[in-house]
């Protein structure tokens, strides 16, 4: 069970939260919660129009609302922004979401009542989870397509998954207990307006980015010895020499993984090569950089996650409402390019090992890594299919934080784009452990070859993960269940814990 302290949750705890661990909001929360619906309380009583409790929304923030109708509003307010569309996000981001949602409103300067806090707790921890489509929002004014979605189960409207499958909102409610919410002031805007759509789904593509990034530098070091590449280029000294934390590590990492092999031992005398080509010898200068501007995403989606980000915001000790823009997404637009530069770079640099390895003019090993190269193709159509990957996720990579598309009669003028950039992220991830699943099964393959020299002991941790699953390829065979057996390890973490060797990750 994750303890979220609103405002103090570390990045590990999304983590797990994201993997399916239980959370529940700490208690010592609700003393704040109460402050800041007390505050909405009295605003509401002075009569004076404020922002998003007796006004219109956006570019009818001037209409005034009788307090008669103030329920009212909320709630069309939920129901005429649910205008999502696409494909539902994926449960786990979902839940995420629910999360990051519950532990910004528990900071208490959002305005909403204890009892609706405690409504969006109990549908997390009886996993009934919002359907939300995924397209509909630009990361301004907040996720508001997307965050309706999520507060109009909360209404008994829409669809929710639970254990039963896919059902309307009103049937999942009802079998969990829980009885439609009544919204009050404030509250349908405070539900809407943030970026936890968004940050969900960077959190969740940064953590598949993290365990793509680990898997790789194990089949990198595979490869390197595959293709009796040297570990000279990893030496400490040269990395020291940078200064770049990521890339010391890496290197560090590498030379972990290959320390005992015999098939780098075979030729440390006597190999006439002088250098290695770059997809081998600069592995921790191009995966050390990806490193560090995966960490840098992490610090700042770890800082949004505990952030609060709806308008307005309240303010109980003087009891305003404060007009500001939290909810612009930029630093999760931000965020997001950067983990999908990095997604598409560790895969186009495994792409480039297997195409080595596959060369034999490159590799020394039989063609296409088949011992009787003609009658069979072997490894040629996977070393196809990875390039195909890459080349998706580099026109995946495009900043979308570049773009903006004025929305809401120019009141919102320019917009982060946050939810293209994020959710983007996890195809792109899916996509580059294809890729080091590839290498995964060309590096094994090429290892056997050198037998019966053996490579270091956690490589070779590896290849028998690998193994128990892919036998060796001798002749032709339908291949599609190999490779999607080696990314399902990939994806899994099965490969970066297989070795033994503590591997760099966000920290």
């Amino acid at each position: 069970m994750i303890l979220l302290r609103p405002g103090a949750v570390a990045l590990t705890e999304w983590r797990a939260i994201y993997r399916g661990a239980a959370a529940a909001l700490d208690p010592a929360c609700r003393e704040a919660v109460m402050a800041g619906a007390a505050a909405v309380e009295r605003i509401v009583a002075r009569g004076v129009p404020v922002y998003g409790i007796n006004t219109g929304f956006g570019k009818l923030a001037s209409v005034r609302i009788a307090a008669t109708d103030l329920a009212t509003l909320q709630r069309n307010l939920v129901l005429s922004h649910a205008a999502g569309l696409g494909e539902p996000m994926p449960v786990p981001v979902a839940r995420l979401m629910l999360a990051l949602k519950a532990a910004s409103l528990a900071q208490g300067a959002s305005g909403v009542r204890l009892a609706t806090l405690d409504f969006l707790e109990a549908m997390l921890a009886r996993d009934v989870i919002p359907v939300v489509p995924a397209q509909g929002s630009v990361g301004a004014s907040g996720d508001l397509s997307p965050l309706a979605h999520m507060a109009a189960a909360m209404l008994g409207v829409g669809d929710v998954f639970t254990a039963a499958g896919r059902v309307p909102a009103a049937e999942g409610l009802a079998a969990a207990g829980l009885s439609p919410v009544v919204l009050g002031p404030k509250e349908g805007l405070a539900l809407l307006n943030g970026t936890q759509f968004s940050s969900a789904m960077a959190l969740a593509g940064l953590f598949e980015a993290e365990t793509v990034f680990q898997a790789a530098l194990v089949t990198g070091a595979l490869a390197t010895d595959a293709a009796r590449g040297s570990d000279t280029p990893f030496d400490a000294r040269i990395h020291a020499l940078r200064r770049h934390r990521g890339q010391i590590e890496t290197a560090a990492a590498l030379r972990a993984l290959m320390a005992g092999s015999a098939i780098r031992a075979s030729h440390v005398i006597g190999d006439e090569r002088v250098q290695d080509p770059y997809c081998v010898r600069c592995q921790p200068q191009v995966m050390g950089a990806a490193l560090d501007i995966l960490r840098q995403a992490a610090t700042t989606l770890a800082t949004e996650a505990n952030g609060v980000s709806d308008n307005p915001l309240i303010f109980a000790d003087t009891d305003e409402a404060l007009s500001g823009g939290n909810f612009h997404a930029e630093p999760v637009a931000f965020a997001a390019d950067i983990i999908a530069l990095a997604l598409c770079e560790i895969g186009a640099l495994a792409e480039r090992r297997i195409a080595m390895l596959v060369d034999s003019s490159l590799s020394g090993l039989p063609a296409f890594l088949t011992p009787r190269p003609g009658l069979n193709s072997g490894f040629m159509l996977p070393q196809v299919t990875a390039a195909a990957l890459v080349a998706e996720n580099k026109q995946r990579a495009h900043p979308a934080s570049v773009d903006s598309i004025p929305t809401c009669a120019n009141q919102e003028d320019h917009v982060s784009m946050a939810a293209h950039g994020a959710a983007r992220l996890l195809p792109m991830a899916a996509n580059a452990a294809g890729v080091i699943g590839i290498e995964l099964l060309a590096a094994a393959q090429g290892c056997d070859f050198h037998a019966p020299l053996v490579s270091s002991a956690a490589l070779e941790g590896a290849r028998a993960v690998l193994r128990a699953q892919v036998p060796h390829l001798d002749d032709d065979r339908y291949i599609h269940p190999d490779l999607a057996a080696a990314s399902a390890l990939v994806r899994a973490g099965a490969v970066a814990a297989s070795v033994g060797v503590p591997l760099p990750g966000l920290g």
